[in-house]
C-alpha cells in the first residue's frame, strides 16, 4: 500500500501521484457512493490499482470539485480596473473553506494606482504581494508562497493569471508543456480539475474559475456574515447586542469604526451588498 494525491480524475479512473510517479488507479466499490475528488490523499494498492481508502479532507469544494485546497493567490492589477467586490467574495470564500487567501498585485512595473488602497483596507489582515510578471518583480516571493501548498489562481480576466504562472518557468520546467500552453491560449478549456506539481508537495490547480460566486456558493447565512471579517471581528466587540449584523442595529461598533474612518467605506458597503443578496437568498429558499 501507498499514500499518494489524486492528481486527475476523468470517467472513474483516477491519476494518483506519488513523488515523480503517476498510477492510473480505480476505487473499491465502497468509496464511489462517498465520492473521490482531486486534492484527494489516498492509500492504495500498487499491485492491483485500486484506492482503499480516502484520508481525512481538510475542505471540500463543490464547485469546482476540489479536495484540500490550501491557499488561493488572489490576482489583482491596475487594468483591468479591480472589481473589488470580487476580492471580498473570494477572501470570504477562503474564510468560509479555511483556505489562506494570497492577494497578489499584478503589473506594478506598468502602475501602482491601487496598491495604497489595497494595502491599507486588506494589508493588516491578508498577505499582500507586489508582482510583475513582465519584469520578474518579486517572483522569487511568489515562489516562496506556492512551496508545500496546493495552491488555485483566481481573479479577473486580464490581470495577469497566466503571465505569472508562466514566470514561474525559468526553474518550475514540469508543467510548461501541460498548464501553461493551455492558459496562454487565451480561452479557458478546462472541462475537470488538475493538479500540477511544480515542485515536491508543491501543486497548482488548474481549475474552471472561482469568480462567479454566488450564494451558493459562499455556504453561509446572511446573520453569519460578518463572523467572516477579520477587520470586523477585531471592532465588532463593543456591540451593543450580541447579534448585531451591523446593519440597522444602534450603538454599533463597525458603523462607528466606518464613520470613523478605521473601516473603510466601500469595503463596508460592499459587505451591506453582501449581506443583503443573502438574505435574500435565505429568504426565496425557505419560501419554496
Amino acid at each position: 500500500m501507498k499514500k499518494g494525491i489524486v492528481i486527475k480524475k476523468i470517467s472513474n479512473k483516477f491519476w494518483v501521484a506519488v513523488n515523480s510517479e503517476i498510477f492510473i488507479c480505480s476505487a473499491r466499490g465502497n468509496l464511489k457512493g462517498s465520492g473521490l475528488f482531486v486534492g484527494d490523499n489516498v492509500i492504495f494498492s500498487t499491485t492491483e490499482f485500486i484506492i482503499e481508502s480516502v484520508l481525512e479532507r481538510k475542505n471540500l469544494l463543490v464547485r469546482p470539485p476540489l479536495a484540500n485546497l490550501e491557499q488561493m493567490l488572489i490576482v489583482l492589477a491596475y487594468a483591468p480596473k479591480p472589481d473589488y467586490l470580487i476580492l471580498d467574495k473570494l477572501l470570504l470564500f477562503c474564510e468560509i473553506n479555511e483556505i489562506k487567501p494570497v492577494i497578489c498585485v499584478n503589473k506594478i512595473d506598468a502602475s501602482r494606482k491601487e496598491n495604497q488602497y489595497i494595502q491599507t483596507v486588506y494589508g493588516k489582515f491578508y498577505q499582500v504581494l507586489e508582482l510583475s510578471a513582465h519584469k520578474k518583480i518579486n517572483i522569487d516571493k511568489l515562489k516562496k508562497v506556492l512551496k508545500n501548498n496546493v495552491s488555485t489562481f483566481a481573479g479577473q480576466s486580464g490581470v495577469g493569471k497566466s503571465a505569472l504562472i508562466n514566470s514561474l518557468f525559468d526553474s518550475l520546467i514540469t508543467i510548461e508543456g501541460n498548464l501553461s500552453e493551455k492558459i496562454v491560449r487565451g480561452k479557458n478549456t478546462t472541462r475537470h480539475v488538475e493538479l500540477y506539481k511544480i515542485s515536491d508537495n508543491s501543486y497548482i490547480a488548474d481549475t474552471p474559475g472561482f469568480t462567479a460566486l454566488n450564494e451558493t456558493l459562499l455556504k453561509v447565512s446572511y446573520y453569519e456574515l460578518a463572523g467572516f471579517y477579520p477587520d470586523f471581528l477585531e471592532q465588532s466587540q463593543g456591540c451593543k447586542f450580541t447579534s448585531c449584523v451591523h446593519i440597522g442595529e444602534t450603538n454599533c461598533m463597525i458603523k462607528n469604526a466606518v464613520s470613523s474612518g478605521s473601516i473603510d467605506l466601500k469595503r463596508y458597503e460592499r459587505y451591506v451588498s453582501i449581506f443583503n443578496s443573502l438574505k435574500l437568498y435565505d429568504k426565496n429558499k425557505y419560501k419554496n
